[in-house]
């Protein structure tokens, strides 16, 4: 068996390794790759580096606990350690032939007093009346890649709580609610009501009234309010281009804010985004055909739109709907989402949440559709990166595949098993993507890209089982790297020796 450990070394203790160790054992173009690591590392890669370095015993190195360890020999490459067998060191590149292990870092361990990056919470005063809800992590890291992570659909900036307290270790890190959601919903009622307003269940509702509040005037939570929410966060609070990472509802939004203002992203990474948002025709790019409709999620709500969403706000609203949702969308049940379920819950009960929701639903589509934004990236060279998880019952992969199509060149990570959230289920995975997408951007390619440890073989499809330690236990992920030959048959073809390759190992 063959492992990659990917904890990330000091730079010293790297060249130790490969000028002591290694000098013998690896080709001329491995030991080029054990110069590319990370400047992350916790106290306890100190430790447990030193103590390898001292001993020379792989076997002293805690993250490989729980691991077959006979005989090994260690290098250091992309951000990572190899442990190979008796069989000894073998090429880790290849097209998706031979699943390769790769031992990555886990989250922060708090049982170890290991809390990460210490988060923030802050609220931004657009425009009056509508104040913005976001987290920040890492601002201490002044010299490091601005990264922004946008939610998908009902949920908010706690769906990234494991993004902030991680990546907040290097980089400086902000996750926005948007309007309308989680925690960036009105603080008053955005209509009068000349009766006192309507109840369900006890709790009052906002946006039912009879008239529109002047500050409501044309309030509608659509897909284009919320590019120009992104617009003037990034320019007003961030002040410089960052990384936009997006899921779901988020990953449109990401791919249309870079398609509107290419000169303030640096790249986009597309996390099951949904390929469409939006019923209803924009009044902008289809002005005869938005007449048609009387209501475009403006307020306050028609009549009828009203008793509609009475009814069907509580069946939504109900804690065992809101389960069974989560439930739908990740893909392993085992994962802790009471943190999640309890914020959706505390989110519902604010009294202009079934409202915001009509707005939401009945909002036009935006100005740009996602092919469009896409094609608007591709013209302007905006780098893109695709990772999705495999079991997403709503966002299936072949909507990454699709994106994958129109750019060839773009990264594609497909994530086994993994849902809807990938990025919430698999956080290690998602993270170690993501850290190592922005440094092969930021070394202008000088870093090969994450599972790839020789820049030629970008045009091929590689595997790897990508494994970590979560409290204590071992888990395992599968992940498979598109490259830019991407093809169909390519996949059937890969898929088949893959199987192929399996079955010789357990024979």
């Amino acid at each position: 068996m063959e492992i990659l450990s990917c904890h990330s070394l000091p730079g010293y203790h790297v060249r130790m390794m490969s000028g002591q160790l290694l000098e013998k054992s690896l080709s001329p173009r491995l030991l080029r790759l054990s110069q590319c690591t990370y400047p992350r590392y916790s106290k306890q890669d100190h430790l447990c580096l030193n103590k390898l370095y001292k001993s020379r015993a792989p076997q002293s190195y805690n993250p490989l606990k729980g691991f077959r360890s006979s005989d090994t020999r260690v290098f250091s490459g992309y951000d990572s350690y190899v442990v190979d067998d008796e069989e000894g060191l073998r090429s880790v590149t290849g097209s998706g032939e031979r699943v390769t292990k790769v031992l990555i870092p886990g989250l922060p361990d708090e049982s170890n007093g290991d809390h990460g990056a210490p988060i923030s919470s802050c609220v931004w005063e657009w425009k009056p009346k509508l104040n913005v809800h976001y987290d920040k992590s890492g601002s201490d890291n002044v010299n490091s890649p601005p990264v922004l992570f946008l939610p998908g659909f009902g949920v908010g900036s706690f769906h990234y709580e494991k993004q902030l307290k991680d990546l907040g270790r290097e980089f400086r890190v902000w996750a926005i609610d948007f309007l309308g959601q989680g925690m960036s919903l009105p603080s008053e009622d955005p209509t009068q009501s000349k009766d006192g307003g309507i109840s369900v269940g006890g709790n009052s509702l906002w946006g039912f009234g009879d008239e529109t509040e002047p500050w409501a005037n044309k309030l509608v939570y659509s897909i284009d309010l919320w590019q120009d929410q992104v617009q003037y966060f990034v320019e007003e609070v961030i002040k410089e281009p960052v990384y936009i990472v997006g899921n779901s509802l988020g990953g449109y939004v990401a791919l249309y804010f870079a398609a509107c203002n290419p000169h303030l992203v640096k790249g986009v990474t597309l996390l099951n985004a949904t390929p469409f948002w939006g019923f209803l025709p924009n009044p902008i790019t289809s002005p005869r055909l938005a007449r048609v409709f009387p209501w475009a999620g403006t307020f306050p709500l028609p009549a009828r739109v009203r008793k509609l969403t009475e009814v069907a706000w509580q069946k939504i609203s109900d804690p065992g709907s809101i389960a069974e949702i989560l439930k739908q969308v990740y893909a392993d049940h085992s994962t802790k989402v009471d943190k999640v379920f309890s914020r959706i819950i505390e989110t519902a009960q604010h009294p202009a949440a079934a409202a915001s929701l009509a707005s939401i639903m009945f909002a036009p589509r935006g100005q740009l559709s996602f092919k469009e934004a896409l094609s608007r990236c591709q013209a302007n060279n905006v780098p893109v990166c695709l990772m999705y998880g495999k079991e997403d019952p709503w966002v299936k992969p072949i909507w990454g595949l699709q994106v994958k199509r129109q750019l060839p060149e773009a990264p594609y990570y497909e994530i086994s098993p993994a849902g809807h959230c990938p990025h919430d289920e698999v956080p290690e995975i998602v993270n170690y993507l993501l850290r190592g997408w922005i440094k092969n951007l930021e070394t202008d390619g000088s870093v090969a890209l994450p599972l790839l440890d020789d820049p030629e073989f970008v045009e091929h499809n590689v595997a790897r089982d990508l494994e970590f330690i979560r409290e204590g236990s071992k888990r395992s992920v599968r992940v498979q790297f598109f490259g830019s030959k991407f093809s169909l048959w390519n996949l059937i073809s890969s898929y088949i020796k893959t199987q192929l390759g399996n079955l010789r190992i357990n024979s």
